[in-house]
């Protein structure tokens, strides 16, 4: 758990930066909203490890989202300072580390052939249609367009 709590922190700090760079947001500003990213994220975990029944993606969601909630003493501030950090900002160094990751495993991944490629292309159409589809239709609920 300790080796996951340090490669969160390091990937907290390259996000830090890359907000910094790219959004202009300092880092002393944006390090309470990491701080809590990385905290959620760490709690999460930990009730994986302990109630493994579901991913820990569902855990760590769960407790973010009730964090942020309007029932949970001190929303506003964690909402405050978690919209410091700019999502890409947050996407990037976690999408280089899956990207070193994809590497080491290249030997496997020449064994799925292009099938997978075209797998991939389907799945990411789809979730992007679906989820701007679902977006679109939210928004004309909510008045918006």
């Amino acid at each position: 758990m300790m080796e996951k709590t340090k490669v969160l922190a390091l990937i907290g700090i390259i996000a830090i930066l890359g907000n910094w760079v790219g959004y202009g947001v300092s880092p002393i500003k944006a390090l309470p909203g990491m701080i809590l990213i990385v905290l959620f994220t760490v709690v999460g975990l930990v009730l994986n490890k302990y109630v493994p029944k579901m991913p820990a993606v569902v855990w760590i969601s769960l407790i973010a989202l009730i964090a942020t909630t309007p029932i949970f003493p001190g929303n506003e501030w964690i909402v405050a300072k978690t919209a410091e950090i700019n999502f890409m900002a947050l996407a990037t160094p976690i999408l280089a580390y899956a990207g070193l990751s994809l590497g080491k495993d290249i030997e496997s991944f020449k064994k799925l052939g292009w099938r997978i490629v075209v797998i991939s292309l389907v799945v990411y159409t789809g979730t992007f249609l679906f989820a701007t589809l679902f977006a679109e239709i939210v928004f004309k609920i909510q008045g918006r367009f």
